[in-house]
């Protein structure tokens, strides 16, 4: 995310949004929870431990750390829980920049920006398990990816499908796991001219939206596009003109729209889809001055959890008060030791009652929809 941004920052145009997983026949309705309990005979590996969460922070936070090479799952308590690599084990991945659980929070799918591969990676074994990409070698033939942003994982009727907005390439992937195909895609390869879902300039952001779709996000364009199932533009927001570069666009629990700018000083926003703007965080001077945010999710108790990527910390902020109210990572100093992080670039959070790595229905994600596999 951030090296691609940094060169690129005043770049513009509407990406069109993909609705995901179009002819796989599920349901319409959101769902706000499919876990499936756990038996009390069901013997669950314990794989972490945590303390539990809190009234700030109702989960551990997965954290992509990007400069630092690696995984950390860390509780509302600020202790690192788990980490991929262990300690004294050498990381496979390079530039990390988004992170995410699986359907059943048993594997982490990751896009390696700079490094134009995405990896999924199993919780138990902490091992690499499958890669898409060539390292290194930007491209757009099949196989090939140009600055890969926001790598999602679906379990569909048809097999694992993986969607990322492959951002140079102007174009919205669908790939299936199994094979490593192209099943679908949106935009045309290299072409960078908004008119979605046609053509799109810049795409950033594929997040999962109810029914079947993907609200991407626009760099250029300075906006957020809704595509349906069948890939149709339902809508846009234009975000405020006084903000620009948009990072990763994604809903709320509320059915709003929370956007970082990637800015020094950054700021994030939450707006209606009929472009009502209903909270802003835009603070320019000290402690609480973001520095390039790429991530903010509104999580269901109304907080917000962010990384703010060159401060090197991810926080969550309180929307009622302005005020960071929970911080992990030493604000603008980087390091690899507990309690810091070295330049933070995509984050996910765990909910209570969720074993990683155990048997652990579908959903309970901040991006459950019934009908998108999530």
């Amino acid at each position: 995310m951030q090296r691609w941004r940094t060169r690129w920052r005043g770049i513009a145009t509407a990406l069109g949004l993909a609705l995901f997983l179009a002819g796989c026949g599920q349901g319409t309705a959101p769902h706000q929870s499919a876990l499936q309990p756990k038996a009390p005979h069901d013997r669950q590996p314990q794989l972490w431990r945590s303390a539990g969460p809190t009234r700030v922070l109702p989960g551990d936070v997965l954290i992509a750390d990007s400069h630092a090479n690696r995984i950390i799952l860390v509780n509302p308590q600020k202790q690192i829980i788990w980490q991929y690599p262990k300690p004294g084990q050498v990381s496979q991945l390079h530039d990390d920049d988004d992170v995410f659980f699986g359907p059943h929070f048993d594997e982490i799918i990751t896009n390696q920006e700079g490094y134009n591969v995405i990896s999924i990676l199993n919780f138990r074994t902490g091992k690499v398990v499958w890669n898409y990409g060539h390292p290194g070698v930007p491209g757009n033939l099949p196989g090939y990816l140009n600055t890969p942003d926001d790598a999602f994982l679906y379990q569909t009727p048809h097999g694992d499908v993986i969607t990322v907005a492959d951002i140079r390439n102007q174009r919205i992937l669908f790939i299936n796991r199994a094979t490593r195909a192209i099943v679908k895609q949106y935009g045309e390869t290299g072409v960078q001219v908004a008119n979605p879902p046609t053509t799109f300039n810049a795409p950033n952001g594929d997040f999962p939206a109810p029914h079947g779709g993907l609200l991407v996000t626009q760099i250029g364009a300075n906006d957020a596009v809704l595509l349906n199932r069948q890939g149709q533009v339902e809508w846009t927001v234009h975000f405020p003109s006084q903000f620009y570069y948009p990072s990763d666009a994604n809903f709320t629990p509320n059915g709003n729209i929370i956007v970082a700018f990637y800015t020094n000083p950054g700021a994030v926003v939450e707006m209606t889809p009929q472009g009502r703007v209903v909270w802003e965080y835009d603070v320019t001077h000290g402690p609480g001055m973001l520095n390039h945010p790429s991530l903010a999710v509104m999580m269901k108790n109304g907080m917000v959890l962010l990384n703010d990527d060159y401060n090197d910390r991810v926080i969550v902020i309180n929307p009622r008060t302005n005020q960071i109210v929970w911080q992990y990572g030493h604000t603008g100093v980087p390091g690899t030791q507990p309690g810091y992080l070295d330049i933070p670039d995509g984050l996910d959070l765990l909910p209570p009652g969720v074993v990683p790595g155990g048997h652990n229905g579908v959903g309970g994600h901040l991006w459950s929809y019934s009908d998108n596999g999530l």
